[in-house]
């Protein structure tokens, strides 16, 4: 019992103060789909115009990311989140008394930037205030927070939203942005930023081919997997048939299948280490792709297989972060940790971008069976760059 507990020590405070920040961060970012029609009607513009809402942060925060880790990497890392998470905290207050479009779309704006720092440093953070062979466990519970604000957060806020009106979704994200921006102040660990350095060394993993291939991982990775995901409800109704009920219970079995595959994937992260537990998480990943495309083919219906093969695919889906971010840290080095795991988080967010795109192409020309064969497809191809030998700055766990 006490070898046990020796070698699954609890998890520090802070820990879960990280959590809750990803959670509001990420629950700003998916909550407008909840509220849109609301805010629509509000504010006197279309449906059209207020999804660019979506569109502006998601972009913002895909260039963001990378930029202002460059100007913040050498700051202590419980500053950047504290003063991430205060400007975060204004922004959507600023949200929630907009008082018209271009003001939401300038609070959104800097909200995203805001989010971009705070994820950055977060996942810093938690990388280098893991103990020893804890690394990958830290960071899925940091990843954790996210993936909560599928079934958590954004049901929560939609709810409020629909209840008490679309400002109150913001004053609820500003509010827990300040107690998490408490949170941080008062128990994360003192974790200093990088040394001074000239510019040309800061964006030193803009040019690392080790970064630069597992940021491409992730890219097609993302675009394969979140492809799937966008037209969930499509492939939804060729498989099921068009049930009410379906839609919604099965974004839940996502949400909690997702949770314990970020949390089960930081543990086997620490077991296996970074770069194999990556292969295995996207080896599987490109499974699960195919038997949902089986599924779409064959012509076997009913919501329990389709629920099975949708807990299989998320559970890897959501299990990607831990070890890429443990691989990113390796191959740049913790001088250099929170550019570069900004920059994977660029190509996370590009490649969102990309598979709403190109998975609409899928739909219109060849239609829904083809879609998770054509994300396999592309789930095939970083698995293939996941193997390419990967040098490491720091030793790597066994």
């Amino acid at each position: 019992m006490s070898a046990v507990t020796a070698s699954k020590p609890a998890l520090p405070s802070w820990l879960y103060v990280l959590f809750l920040a990803l959670l509001a961060t990420a629950t700003d970012e998916f909550i407008i789909a909840g509220v849109l029609q609301a805010i629509a009607d509000d504010l006197r513009v279309s449906v059209a115009a207020a999804g660019q809402l979506v569109t502006v942060f998601a972009v913002v925060y895909a260039v963001g990311a990378p930029t202002l880790a460059v100007v913040c990497e050498r700051f202590p890392r419980r500053a950047v989140v504290v003063g991430g998470l205060g400007v975060f905290a204004v922004a959507n207050a600023a949200a929630a008394i907009a008082p018209g479009y271009w003001w939401l779309m300038a609070a959104r704006v800097a909200a995203a930037l805001a989010a971009a720092v705070i994820a950055s440093a977060a996942f810093a953070t938690a990388g280098a205030g893991a103990p020893p062979q804890q690394q990958g466990r830290y960071l899925a519970v940091v990843t954790a927070g996210m993936t909560a604000a599928l079934f958590t957060g954004v049901p929560l806020g939609t709810w409020l939203g629909g209840a008490m009106g679309w400002r109150a979704t913001f004053w609820l994200i500003a509010a827990v942005g300040a107690i998490a921006m408490a949170g941080v102040f008062g128990t994360a660990p003192k974790v200093s930023g990088g040394e001074a350095a000239p510019l040309r060394e800061r964006l030193a993993p803009l040019r690392d081919p080790g970064v630069l291939r597992l940021v491409l991982v992730t890219f097609l990775a993302a675009s394969g997997g979140l492809m799937f995901y966008t037209y969930l409800a499509a492939y939804t109704r060729e498989v099921a048939g068009d049930s009410a009920t379906a839609l919604p219970f099965l974004l839940f079995v996502v949400g909690v299948a997702g949770l314990v595959g970020a949390l089960l994937a930081g543990r086997v992260t620490d077991s296996w280490g970074p770069h194999r537990s990556l292969r295995t998480v996207i080896g599987g990943h490109a499974i699960a792709l195919a038997l949902a495309a089986f599924l779409a083919f064959s012509g076997v219906g009913g919501i329990v297989p389709l629920a099975a093969v949708i807990a299989f695919w998320a559970v890897f889906a959501w299990g990607l972060t831990p070890p890429v971010q443990g691989s990113i840290l390796l191959a740049a080095g913790p001088s250099a940790g929170m550019t570069a795991l900004a920059l994977n988080i660029s190509g996370l967010y590009l490649g969102t971008g990309v598979a709403g795109a190109l998975g609409g192409a899928v739909i219109s020309t060849v239609g829904v069976p083809h879609l998770p064969l054509a994300a396999a497809l592309l789930m095939a191809l970083s698995f293939a760059l996941a193997w390419a030998p990967a040098p490491a700055r720091i030793a790597t766990p066994a």
